[in-house]
């Protein structure tokens, strides 16, 4: 989540990109595990921004391992054009958290569960809140630092030991220096 953040009863599933060929086909930016679930056909989606929605999958199809849908807008008309898609672009497909199916693999988080959790150190001092979560070479949460600023915490447990969403933090046990970069 970037400053173009999602309301929170909706999470981010994937963003419209460029058009691909001329019939109206988008590439999709996935955010989400499980693609072929998530984007079938019939499957509607709320968009940000509202006005562009709610679209829904028409058909989808994979090419070289991009995403590729068939949208169409609320009254079913069909985006059929390069023009239709590229108006599209860079809208973000969102779904209600309640449609997320539970996780049941422990230790693991949807990035809406994390965001908003108070950041401290095994001591108990604070270091900030988490404000995003970013999905690179590897996870890493983006803490806003109580004296300002923005952290990247590598999301993994050597450094990230307690997770507690329940209770509304995160334990961050940073390597020397981590935290002055």
């Amino acid at each position: 989540m970037n400053a173009q953040q999602e309301p929170l009863d909706t999470v981010v599933v994937g963003r419209i990109g460029r058009p691909h060929g001329v019939r109206g086909l988008a590439t999709i930016e996935v955010r989400t595990d499980d693609p072929d679930l998530r984007f079938t056909p019939g499957a509607v989606m709320l968009t940000e921004p509202a006005e562009r929605g709610p679209l829904t999958v028409v058909d989808k199809r994979w090419h070289s391992g991009t995403l590729l849908l068939q949208l169409a807008d609320p009254s079913g008309a069909v985006f059929s054009t390069r023009e239709d898609v590229d108006a599209l672009r860079n809208t973000l497909l969102l779904v209600p958290v309640v449609d997320l199916p539970e996780i049941e693999e422990p230790d693991s988080y949807y990035d809406h569960q994390l965001v908003g959790l108070a950041a401290r150190l095994p001591d108990g001092s604070p270091i900030g809140q988490v404000i995003a979560v970013r999905h690179e070479a590897q996870d890493l949460l983006v803490v806003r630092r109580i004296e300002g600023g923005e952290a990247l915490i590598p999301f993994v447990s050597a450094i990230v030991p307690t997770v507690d969403v329940a209770g509304g933090f995160v334990v961050v046990d940073p390597p020397e220096g981590l935290l002055d970069l």
